[in-house]
């Protein structure tokens, strides 16, 4: 016959296995969550610090919206501004950008009519050769289909010193062909940029300032090689080289 102790400590075991069995459901419900919250920040980087898309960043850097110097200034990541760029593009204007990589040619035709800052910041970059001689650093096959660059070190955390105001983002959408910036939070846009090659669904938190005109086949066969790691979020398995950057106006 059982004891009211024995009986007593067998209730305790059953609730002690029945709280294990629920934190282990829980656990495993937070992984499942988080994969999916990776997969949609996979693209939230800056010209700061990563802290999760490229994972995601640093929060440290201060936003500066000044207009800056033309003169660059020699830092551990290259050429370094204090401050946006001032304007000097024409916003009624057209202007085509060309993206040379060792995979092939990517060509965009450029939104300064709904993004003028976000041009002007393009076109001075690429002026500046800030691009060249880099790599695209981060790939993502699924949830979201992009790939990253404009990073000058490669590695998420770089950008060119200065950070500046979103654009163009009232009912932003992201198909296939979109090139658009990525970020660490609002208003902190740098020089990463990323590139759509399958339409893909985001808030319309990432500002959208052109199209890709040609190359979408380049930027295909870069996905289909896969990325680095798991969870189709990570370098691209074919390396990415960017040769140079040039823009042109027309």
């Amino acid at each position: 016959m059982v004891s009211s102790e024995q009986r007593r400590r067998q209730l305790a075991r059953d609730k002690y296995e029945r709280q294990m069995q629920a934190r282990s459901e829980a656990a495993a419900k937070r992984k499942q969550r988080n994969a999916i919250v990776a997969g949609i920040l996979a693209v939230v980087v800056v010209g700061g610090v990563a802290t999760v898309a490229s994972g995601v960043f640093d929060s440290d850097k201060k936003k500066d919206t000044k207009a800056a110097s033309a003169a660059p200034s020699p830092s551990a990541t290259g050429k370094q501004w204090a401050a946006e760029p001032a304007m000097s593009i024409d916003a009624a204007a057209k202007y085509t950008a060309k993206i040379e990589t060792s995979q092939g040619e990517v060509t965009l035709a450029l939104d300064a009519a709904k993004a003028p800052h976000t041009v002007n910041s393009f076109v001075f970059l690429a002026g500046q050769q800030f691009w060249d001689d880099t790599k695209c650093h981060r790939l993502t096959t699924e949830g979201i289909y992009v790939l990253q660059c404009g990073d000058p070190t490669g590695t998420g955390r770089g950008g060119p010193g200065y950070q500046f105001a979103d654009e163009n983002l009232e009912g932003a959408t992201y198909p296939a062909g979109t090139v658009a910036m990525a970020n660490s939070g609002a208003n902190t846009n740098g020089s990463q940029f990323f590139l759509v090659y399958k339409d893909t669904q985001l808030p319309p938190s990432y500002t959208p300032f052109g199209k890709i005109t040609g190359g979408l086949d380049v930027l295909q066969k870069i996905a289909a090689a896969g990325a680095e790691g798991t969870g189709g979020d990570g370098a691209p398995k074919l390396p990415v080289n960017v040769t140079s950057i040039t823009t042109a106006k027309g």
